[in-house]
């Protein structure tokens, strides 16, 4: 059966592409680094970073207490003193819905409404507040206007 010119096309293809595949497999063999132990070895210093050469052990180890390892939130001390009031700008308030939004300086946005206000809001308005989780987000609580 004679081949056709595409069959052989594709036939030297081939075989182009298993020469170059052996040529580089023969340069990756030619070109590997001595692959001795020491040359694979890593060393983690103190804080972590990974060095091709051994620590030097000379140098002072410092010794950390365990029991001093906080997990988790720090404490707080009893006589540190919390600020939740924020500020921010009425960003929409319909008085006939009895609901609005307030929009703080960090482009945070506050559900308010009608029940948490001691006033009248308009937007515009400056106001005080604070935050409370309510139950599809944050809401405003305890607003104040700010003249």
């Amino acid at each position: 059966m004679a081949e056709t010119f595409g069959k052989k096309e594709r036939e030297k293809k081939r075989d182009q592409k298993r020469k170059e595949k052996l040529a580089r497999k023969e340069e990756r063999k030619d070109t590997a680094g001595g692959g001795n132990w020491e040359s694979m070895m890593a060393y983690v210093d103190e804080n972590g970073v990974l060095h091709d050469s051994p620590p030097d052990p000379t140098r002072k180890k410092v010794e950390i207490d365990a029991e001093n390892i906080e997990i988790g939130i720090p404490r707080r001390s009893e006589d540190e003193e919390q600020d939740f009031t924020l500020t921010g700008i009425v960003n929409y308030f319909d008085a006939t819905k009895g609901f609005g939004f307030i929009k703080t300086a960090d482009d945070e946005n506050f559900f308010v409404h009608q029940n948490n206000v001691s006033g009248t809001l308009i937007k515009g308005n400056k106001v005080q507040f604070e935050k409370e989780k309510g139950a599809k987000g944050w809401t405003a609580i305890k607003v104040v206007l700010v003249k």
